[in-house]
């Protein structure tokens, strides 16, 4: 290698292959102090990796069960007439809604007036137990995401029938359990043959106390007038508000005023906090890391520096620059993040799937947090390295023999 003069670089013979191999002597010759300062950084880094991809799997579970409790669930209803008493909804009201882009399902509900429902045609009309009849479409259940408990749910061709389906609290004050003998109760003036029972719906409780018969064959045994009393849509989850905006002027042009749309229910809001909860963790867990790796980082390579006194004299006194001195230790500091963040991205990994076996979740680890774990445990190396490394290539050659 050749001198160095007073402000002036000397281009370095040290190719990226010979910066590698120099900067790993440290490591190589003080192998447990370099495991433990890898462990060290690699707790850190495990721990970003680790409790954001165990969030991450958390708050995917944690959405979808919100998701099925219906954050992205909307009900349309008519409000107050402009002259007192409820208005109503145009027929048109579900085609117009199933034309807005985001709206992924349209159910509709009507009640049908003066319609009883007894067990038998011997009970009085006014013993109805407060259980309405309600027209009803056949992918009602697809839509609120409820569950058929026992029989099955109204189709294009029992809908035009004299068939029915109970809500659970109708069912159980019918004292109906069993659909396999044949049961029959008696709407209106008719005889309907009950096809099936319903789980208790969380998302229209009101349905708990119904009886739901299929549009047609309400129209042709009850008389009904054809008018909705609650429209229910799915849309994207992402654009709930969106739609909500919009959803009284396309269900009546004429009056939007009269239309009553439901808010995004309240688990939309915790959907949004875990979101925000997410983020600060994700910004508190790193700078723990970077502040406990960083100080691990510049203690080991500083003390590493004293150490080695004698080892930079006899380079210094070889020729090597003041540069090559400061690379090496840098290089070392880097290779000693870079090692570390690599097992802390292991760790985090193999306790994020640990956490998913244990709590049947799905395992999800963001690509964002491999990489910003290998990003930050890069730069606390070189922010930790950076010192030790200048303070090495401040010896003179004299003053590190000295040490010999």
């Amino acid at each position: 290698m050749t001198g160095e003069s007073p402000g002036i670089r000397v281009n370095s013979r040290l190719n990226s292959l010979d910066v590698l191999r120099v900067g790993s002597v440290g490591l190589r010759a003080r192998r447990l102090r370099a495991a433990l300062s890898a462990l060290g950084i690699s707790l850190g880094i495990g721990a970003i990796v680790g409790v954001l991809s165990i969030s991450a799997s958390s708050q995917a579970d944690l959405l979808a069960q919100l998701d099925r409790l219906g954050t992205n669930l909307l009900t349309v209803g008519p409000g107050q007439a402009l002259g007192g008493g409820n208005a109503s909804l145009p027929a048109t009201a579900p085609g117009m809604i199933r034309r807005v882009g985001p709206v992924q399902q349209v159910s509709a509900t009507g009640i049908v007036a003066d319609a009883t429902a007894r067990r038998t045609d011997k009970i009085p009309r006014f013993l109805t137990g407060g259980v309405s009849v309600r027209a009803s479409d056949v992918n009602l259940v697809q839509t609120l995401g409820g569950t058929v408990g026992h029989g099955v749910f109204l189709n294009s061709a029992t809908g035009q029938y004299p068939a029915a389906v109970l809500g659970r609290s109708t069912a159980d004050y019918l004292g109906i359990v069993d659909l396999r003998q044949g049961v029959q109760i008696y709407v209106g003036d008719q005889w309907f043959t009950i096809v099936g029972i319903l789980d208790r719906l969380t998302l229209a409780p009101e349905l708990d106390r119904s009886i739901l018969v299929g549009y047609p064959a309400a129209e042709k045994y009850l008389h009904f007038d054809g008018h909705y009393s609650v429209i229910y849509l799915r849309t994207d989850p992402e654009q709930v508000a969106d739609v909500e905006s919009v959803l009284a002027r396309t269900a009546n042009p004429a009056h939007p005023e009269q239309v009553d749309v439901s808010r995004p229910s309240d688990v939309l809001t915790a959907r949004a906090a875990a979101k925000g909860a997410y983020t600060t963790l994700f910004i508190a867990l790193g700078s723990v890391a970077l502040l406990v790796g960083g100080v691990g980082i510049a203690n080991v390579m500083f003390i590493s520096v004293l150490e080695r006194r004698s080892e930079i004299g006899l380079r210094r006194a070889l020729g090597a620059t003041k540069f090559h001195v400061g690379l090496q230790f840098l290089t070392e500091s880097l290779l000693l993040s870079a090692v570390g963040g690599g097992l802390g991205v292991v760790l985090g990994g193999a306790a994020t799937l640990v956490y998913a076996i244990g709590n049947h979740s799905n395992v999800v680890i963001p690509s964002l947090a491999i990489s910003v774990g290998l990003t930050a445990a890069l730069l606390v190396g070189a922010l930790a390295g950076l010192y030790p490394a200048m303070r090495a290539a401040r010896f003179s050659p004299a003053e590190a023999l000295r040490t010999v």
